[in-house]
């Protein structure tokens, strides 16, 4: 059993899309988990379905729907301050030792990122590299593990399969609340459904098929590397 989980994600839903489902099975075993998210996802294009927010109030909007999906997952929630869509433009380095920190503080046995290079947006591929140094300048003893995601198209012919694969079935309706907590980015994916048996088989199937496996790779420091 894990001792304590960190995810390290740039975005609000990250979190909900990306191990939502990995999350609330560590939480039903027992082990805390600590979000430390990037930032608030004030340049999202999405404002709600129908429109509700714009750009002036989009961060508030983001930040109270994240409250509520680590609310959802009973996951503590540290906010990292950084700017949408600027994670890239920031020192590695900097934002790395501001990782490591906290990673000392809390010392986890598991951190979960993205795979840089292979997680498509830029703050996905920045924070992860960043994330994965910070685990790699801490000492050797206490470094803890890291599972990283990624899902851009060429990374199975590049990575091969995961080494992990969490089926999450039975915490699904629980990855689907905190889907849902993200509602200016999801109104009208899922219109009012709310658990998994209100949708309708063809929605619920293709749901299932793409969210309820959970798939990460094992970070090999000695072979690896994020610089």
């Amino acid at each position: 059993m894990e001792k304590h989980v960190v995810v390290i994600f740039p975005h609000p839903d990250d979190e909900a899309f990306g191990a939502a489902g990995s999350v609330a099975k560590f939480r039903a075993e027992g082990v805390p988990v600590t979000y430390l998210c990037g930032t608030l996802g004030q340049m999202g294009r999405n404002m709600g379905n129908p429109t509700f927010a714009n750009r002036e109030s989009l961060p508030e909007i983001r930040k109270k729907e994240l409250k509520r999906a680590c609310e959802t997952l009973d996951m503590e929630l540290k906010m990292l301050g950084y700017r949408d869509k600027t994670i890239e433009f920031e020192d590695k380095q900097e934002v790395a030792d501001h990782l490591r920190g906290y990673l000392e503080e809390i010392k986890p046995s598991l951190v979960i990122t993205h795979y840089p290079g292979y997680a498509v947006h830029p703050d996905h591929n920045s924070l992860g590299a960043a994330a994965i140094q910070a685990v790699e300048d801490m000492n050797r003893e206490e470094r803890p593990k890291v599972w990283a995601q990624a899902f851009s198209n060429n990374h199975l012919e590049d990575l091969g399969n995961p080494d992990i694969t969490n089926n999450v079935i039975d915490y699904f309706d629980k990855k689907l609340q905190t889907i849902l907590s993200h509602d200016s980015q999801v109104a009208g994916m899922f219109g009012w459904y709310k658990q998994l048996d209100d949708l309708d088989e063809e929605v619920k199937k293709e749901l299932i098929e793409n969210q309820a496996t959970e798939r990460f790779y094992v970070w090999d420091f000695e072979k690896d590397s994020s610089k």
